[in-house]
């Protein structure tokens, strides 16, 4: 944590920002996935798609851009497949629906397909790909996004920083999860740099003239670069593909931006996939299975000896279990934004600071979850 960072309670974070989206019009239940969804992606330390991203959400569901309360339907269904018509509402719960559906498709037919169109930015991908390990299925997620990114060779942005996640169940504490956006980094990560006044690495993104630069605010008006070149170029392509353009869906250019067309629905489309592993073999032979996969991964050398190998997932279960004891961590200004935000709306609870000398004392899980449903 940096001098410009106060701690939170997780708890209270989550129902502050609960009434937030209940007072900008949403659903108690959809405005209570929403702030879980994005508390818990703090809690695994993707900041740049928490909480952060609250008022621009909260801005575009009080203009009307956005629909807080939108009727999705089927407009298309062949027995696993089905395409979701999200009625531009908020993109998690858009994203929610879908999954939910393709897991039970993937309960009747052994694998769940379901493309969502009209819906808009919904967050980190990994949450809905866990929605399907929590079911013990494979969950597979991607969106496309605005294009953003710049290709070697091009003097405009040619695709999206589209991600792409994948989370599998291992019967035991966490899933292994996959969760990238086929930039170099996401752009939640230039806002993130931006409210702590940091620089950002050369090959990271370009400014509105394609020239490589450190200074966040320049790049966020810029062009994001791909990774690996051709290869995340070539991914991304094919994430518009399967989310866009399949669907019947917006793809490419008549995809909006939320930060540059703040005033315009993003008309972004998702596809989520559940793959039931129950289907193929017993749930102890995959178990077993699974348990030697991740032990032969686990117990790989290291030349440094202090190090160990990590499944992907685990430094997020990890950073989840330590903020969930000690507080998540946000920035003083986001902190001053929302207590404004809170009031402006009338929300009624308040969102209090961890003190700090607590927090160097371990404050013990059950101190955290004392008075969680009001501030103190």
């Amino acid at each position: 944590m940096t001098e410009n960072e106060i701690l939170v309670r997780p708890e209270t974070l989550e129902l502050f920002v609960t009434e937030l989206f209940q007072s900008a019009g949403m659903y108690e239940k959809d405005a209570a996935f929403h702030a879980q969804a994005l508390v818990q992606t703090n809690l695994w330390g993707v900041d740049s798609h928490g909480v952060l991203r609250v008022p621009i959400y909260i801005k575009r569901l009080r203009s009307g851009v956005v629909n807080p309360r939108p009727q999705i339907e089927t407009i298309r269904s062949a027995k696993s497949l089905e395409i979701l018509d999200g009625d531009n509402g908020p993109g998690f719960i858009v994203g929610h629906a879908a999954m939910e559906r393709a897991i039970q498709l993937a309960r009747e037919f052994h694998v769940g397909i379901v493309g969502a169109i009209n819906s808009n930015h919904f967050g980190a991908a990994g949450v809905y790909a866990r929605l399907a390990a929590e079911q013990e299925m494979i969950g597979i997620t991607m969106t496309n996004v605005a294009p953003n990114m710049v290709v070697p060779g091009s003097s405009r942005p040619v695709v999206g920083n589209n991600p792409i996640a994948v989370a599998i169940p291992t019967f035991d504490a966490f899933p292994i999860a996959f969760d990238i956006s086929l930039s170099a980094v996401a752009g939640g990560k230039l806002l993130l740099a931006m409210k702590k006044g940091d620089k950002i690495p050369l090959d990271w993104a370009t400014d509105s003239e394609g020239q490589p630069t450190d200074d966040p605010e320049k790049a966020f008006a810029g062009y994001l670069l791909p990774m690996a070149g051709h290869k995340g170029y070539g991914l991304a392509l094919i994430v518009d593909f399967l989310c866009g353009v399949i669907t019947g869906g917006a793809f490419l250019d008549q995809v909006k931006n939320m930060h540059k067309q703040p005033d315009e629905p993003s008309r972004t489309s998702h596809m989520m996939m559940a793959i039931n592993l129950l289907s193929m073999m017993d749930k102890d032979e995959m178990k077993g299975r699974m348990a030697s996969f991740c032990q032969e991964i686990k117990s790989s050398p290291m030349w440094d000896k202090s190090k160990e190998m990590l499944l992907p997932g685990e430094i997020e279960y990890r950073t989840s279990l330590e903020r969930k004891r000690r507080g998540i961590p946000i920035s003083i200004e986001l902190y001053n934004e929302l207590i404004a935000l809170g009031r402006e709306m009338g929300v009624s609870s308040t969102l209090s600071r961890l003190d700090a000398s607590a927090n160097a004392q371990n404050v013990s899980r059950n101190s955290l979850q004392e008075g969680d449903t009001r501030w103190q």
